[in-house]
């Protein structure tokens, strides 16, 4: 007799292309990449194979391992990685998902990498040394002698992974190493010393907490130089072949993000060379801090969105009290609310993108608008994310608790982004900081959300709601968290009222404005167009 007959279960998600999201399609072709879709759709249906997805399995489950030294004794400072990895890898840099835009003319090369970015994610910790060296260009401009030198190598399109002098690779990738265990985000109060050499280079002593990707070719570093703290470029091997002595003490156990190697490194008279003036080291250092917070919106838009598709390809195959999860009237609120969430965090991923692409071609309205709207869309999407990622595990019930669904992973990843480049309190400040000192950048957030007056009765409330907001400044860093989330929420709305989905514009406003919305996700009201919602989370398997 049969005792074990499997039925009701569930097939994975794969055979279907990630790319094929309509919110990112439409910011595509919206902020002036529509000549990137083909390739995106390309890299879409490699991210949605079955291949891709085991590699990014086994990278976790087989996560890099430090090797210090080798048999006979000797220091190597050296992580080891399962060649699941390094297949990731050389797929995003084949694909220019690293600096590859800023070697690219094309307008829109900063909003195609982005969409490549965030269609690409069968893993999200091999995005880490990806989206650092994307950020580490513009800093390393600061110095144009080594920008010449190395910016060629750090857009080139090989992966070229191994121990060598950088500028005998093929490729580079850059890695950064700021943080301190006595000061974490507090840079300024980094003990790290630099002093100078007679030519030019410097010389680095002390202990860095957390540095990231210590495989990469060079890192990005804050030091204290005899004119005060300083920005350096580190290379892991020296011109002469010979190991700069930076020491890989220890590799980070941490919650998620588990297949990228993230590690304490101490430098022992390691050789520098310095990017940007003596004591302006936080200035440079923010163009790179910029660009890799503008990557934490993606990655939170990009899990947002594998949550939700993973969650509505569970309902639609999955019945229970005899129909299919999808026909049950509570389990399509969810579905919907998940569906809403994840368009207005890929809508306003891509307005950023946009910002960020015409503010590198020099555009200064758009520098402004992106000073404030990429403060607040750090805030509140990567807030957003955990909660989310939540909901869709529970969708699957226990088997989405069970690991190899891979919703465990995704859960793990999501808190990661609020983290990293300053947390929500630092991320909450900065738009203060911005408020206060830089009048321009509300004159440029106001625009954007002002092109949508009208529109929409509960979006001109909330906006109304946000001035009164602004204009008390009493106890405004109380109200800091306050404050930036309507600031999100306003611009959000404005963006899916202007270019989104209708039904998802309603639902957004009638929720996330209107005030009829429950703490839960799946509290959407009545009258909402739940079908046209799902559809578009709806993944299409071949």
């Amino acid at each position: 007799m049969t005792t074990h007959e499997v039925f009701n279960q569930v097939s994975p998600l794969a055979g279907y292309d990630a790319a094929d999201d309509p919110a990112l399609l439409d910011g595509l072709e919206r902020e002036g990449a529509g000549w990137a879709a083909a390739e995106l759709h390309e890299l879409g249906r490699l991210g949605g194979a079955e291949q891709a997805i085991e590699y990014g399995r086994l990278a976790n489950e087989h996560p890099p391992v430090l090797r210090t030294h080798d048999r006979y004794g000797h220091r190597i400072d050296e992580v080891e990685f399962h060649p699941a990895w390094h297949e990731l890898m050389r797929t995003a840099v084949t694909h220019g998902l690293h600096a590859a835009p800023w070697a690219d003319a094309r307008p829109g090369a900063h909003v195609a990498r982005a969409a490549k970015f965030y269609t690409w994610r069968p893993d999200a910790g091999h995005g880490c040394p990806i989206s650092m060296t994307y950020a580490a260009v513009p800093a390393l401009r600061h110095n144009p002698e080594l920008a010449a030198r190395y910016e060629p190598l750090l857009t080139a399109t090989t992966y070229d992974f191994g121990l060598r002098p950088p500028l005998a690779k093929q490729g580079l990738l850059a890695g950064m190493s700021m943080t301190e265990k006595q000061g974490g985000s507090d840079v300024r109060a980094n003990t790290t010393t630099a002093r100078p050499d007679p030519d030019g280079t410097y010389r680095l002593v002390g202990h860095k907490w957390f540095t990231s990707a210590p495989m990469c070719d060079i890192f990005l570093t804050l030091a204290q130089a005899p004119g005060g703290i300083t920005c350096f470029l580190v290379p892991r091997v020296l011109p002469d072949g010979t190991r700069n002595p930076m020491r890989l003490m220890r590799l980070k156990d941490k919650l998620g993000n588990r297949s990228n190697a993230s590690a304490e490194v101490e430098y022992e008279q390691a050789v520098a060379w310095r990017v940007g003036d003596e004591g302006r080291g936080v200035r440079t250092i923010i163009d790179m801090v910029n660009l890799t917070r503008l990557d934490c919106v993606i990655g939170a838009a990009a899990g947002m969105r594998q949550g939700v598709i993973t969650a509505a390809h569970h309902a639609i195959h999955r019945q229970t009290f005899g129909r299919y999860l999808i026909d049950q009237p509570l389990m399509r609120n969810v579905l919907a609310d998940l569906a809403v969430e994840s368009e207005a965090a890929t809508v306003l991923m891509m307005r950023l993108a946009g910002a960020t692409d015409r503010s590198a071609r020099g555009d200064a309205s758009e520098t402004a608008f992106k000073r404030l709207a990429l403060a607040v869309g750090k805030y509140w999407v990567c807030k957003r994310w955990p909660a989310h990622a939540a909901e869709a595990l529970e969708c699957l019930g226990g088997n989405g608790y069970v690991e190899e669904s891979g919703m465990p992973r995704l859960f793990r990843e999501s808190p990661l982004n609020s983290i990293w480049e300053g947390s929500g309190n630092v991320a909450a400040l900065d738009v203060l900081r911005a408020l206060v000192k830089e009048h321009q950048v509300m004159e440029a957030f106001q625009a954007e959300v002002g092109a949508a007056a009208g529109t929409d009765a509960r979006l001109d409330a909330a906006v109304r709601q946000v001035r009164a907001d602004l204009s008390n400044l009493d106890d405004l860093e109380l109200r800091a968290r306050r404050v930036v989330e309507r600031l999100s929420l306003v611009l959000q709305g404005s963006l899916l009222v202007r270019h989104g989905h209708p039904a998802v514009a309603d639902a957004f406003c009638a929720s996330r404005l209107g005030g009829d919305h429950g703490q839960a996700y799946g509290t959407l009201p009545t009258g909402v167009d739940f079908a046209a919602i799902i559809s578009r989370a709806t993944p299409k398997v071949s």
